[in-house]
């Protein structure tokens, strides 16, 4: 191999993998959605009708789901994922702010994104050409601090018996994925999907990106407008969780009664409604 080839290869291999854009539809003000994990952009179906009429609309699969690449040396850190988002959204060559909306692990994801798109890019992937970002809309946020960070007992114990149930999810393939089998039998095809195909996905993005996060940080340093979307019965927020994203000052909450954590009719209108600053 010459040195030209061998440089080359180490920048290929350097170079995050471009994700599948499962829908790019409409014109106008760019709305990107980024689903959660064990998803798909399935995620968006009911959402998407309602923007169309005034936005152009991409609907992705993150890193190792759906249809997107599941490179097998990836860590699936909230970095790999931020990394891979931000090369597709680029290899579109957009040419305005976009508007970042994120699902449950999605949220994560796009709030990174946002976050380092404000300093000088992540490990130099992000620039010279960042991803510019006008707005972020948060759909069910699964907001985990560390326990020893958490200040309410209550909430302390909630938090921390969350963070034990996922342990012990990744720490037991069979039994999660007998469950995920019998769950995914209920819900609409794509929306909750664990398999011997995504497993390593699935539990390293648990791992590296929901119990070990920086959300909360990451919405605190941002300097555009956040909208926080959720169901009064989403079963992955456990109550007082989200307290210290709902005190500041540029976080606007929307509680949606009666809707869970999948993005149904009544849950899809309040994200619209949120997207367009209504």
């Amino acid at each position: 191999m010459t040195w030209w080839a061998a440089q080359t290869a180490r920048f290929r291999a350097r170079r995050p993998p471009l994700l599948h854009v499962a829908s790019d539809e409409g014109t106008g003000p760019v709305i990107v959605l980024v689903h959660g994990i064990a998803s798909s952009s399935v995620t968006f179906d009911q959402l998407i009708p309602l923007l169309v009429d005034r936005h152009r609309v991409i609907a992705l699969d993150i890193l190792g789901f759906g249809e997107s690449p599941a490179p097998i040396d990836c860590e699936y850190t909230i970095e790999d994922h931020v990394a891979s988002i931000a090369a597709t959204i680029r290899s579109l060559a957009l040419r305005e702010p976009v508007i970042l909306v994120g699902h449950s692990l999605g949220s994560l994801i796009v709030s990174r994104l946002a976050a380092v798109n404000q300093q000088r890019g992540l490990q130099g992937l992000l620039t010279p050409r960042r991803v510019r970002v006008s707005r972020v809309v948060l759909v069910g946020p699964p907001v985990y601090l560390a326990p020893s960070e958490i200040g309410d007992q209550r909430v302390r114990a909630r938090v921390g018996a969350y963070l034990k149930a996922y342990t012990y999810l990744r720490s037991n393939k069979d039994f999660t994925l007998a469950n995920a089998a019998i769950l995914s039998r209920l819900l609409p095809k794509g929306i909750f999907e664990i398999t011997e195909q995504n497993w390593m996905p699935f539990v390293k993005s648990m791992e590296n990106c929901i119990q070990s996060q920086t959300v909360v940080s990451d919405i605190a340093s941002l300097r555009v407008p956040v909208d926080v979307v959720y169901g009064s019965l989403d079963a992955f927020i456990p109550y007082g969780s989200m307290t210290v994203i709902e005190r500041m000052r540029h976080v606007t909450m929307h509680r949606v009664e009666g809707n869970d954590h999948i993005i149904r009719r009544r849950l899809a209108r309040v994200i619209a409604q949120a997207i367009d600053g209504d």
